[in-house]
């Protein structure tokens, strides 16, 4: 498996293009927009995408799938608690932050502990709630890998003062939900750079 990051969107959104190798197949995270560079190295790489995953719906990590959608006609995959999110402006905060509405209303609904089979690829849903009230991670038990989306950044943990957020669920959930995997199991964030469970454990002010 190898993992590409690409820095989208209005404030620079990591979307990951996650491949096996093997097969040539992937699937993207969280497409903040939908630029050349993005669908130019997908085609050159002669990938072939399956599916698009979301950690959840703000308008950061979800303005670029109508376009995205068009290039590459894949499932959409969220968490069932985002649902209300992903649908309206306001509470994904297009409206109030970007001052353009945009919703989604095309995502197949995920349910905690889930394992999806994706580009060959076995992915485990966590529910981790707080940064909004469906916010998720995906876990690839066979690589150590994490993607935690706006739940756990270096060193960081999410903001929880846009709707549907909640600071003392937040922090539950990266307790009691991340800080149980493994300590060598690599974070891949929404922002910044990446990190490692065993570093959020020492390191991590909020944990």
């Amino acid at each position: 498996m190898k993992i590409e990051k690409f820095v989208i969107g209005p404030i620079g959104t990591n979307c990951y293009i996650v491949r096996n190798e093997e097969t040539k197949e992937c699937f993207v995270t969280d497409p903040a927009a939908c630029p050349p560079e993005l669908t130019g190295h997908i085609r050159r790489e002669g990938l072939r995408v399956r599916a698009v995953l979301l950690t959840h719906g703000h308008f950061d990590h979800i303005m670029g799938l109508d376009d995205f959608l068009k290039e590459f006609p894949v499932p959409v995959y969220a968490y069932q608690e985002e649902k209300k999110v992903l649908e309206d402006a306001n509470l994904n905060s297009s409206l109030g932050m970007f001052g353009r509405p945009y919703t989604f209303s095309g995502a197949e609904y995920l349910t905690d502990g889930q394992v999806l089979e994706v580009a060959g690829i076995e992915v485990h849903v966590i529910y981790t709630p707080g940064h909004t009230i469906g916010g998720c991670c995906y876990y690839i038990p066979a690589e150590n890998v994490l993607i935690s989306g706006d739940t756990l950044f270096h060193g960081s943990i999410g903001r929880t003062d846009l709707p549907t957020g909640s600071s003392s669920q937040l922090v539950r959930s990266v307790r009691e939900k991340l800080m149980a995997l493994p300590e060598e199991t690599k974070v891949y964030p929404g922002h910044m750079e990446e990190t490692t469970i065993g570093y959020e454990k020492r390191y991590n002010p909020f944990i």
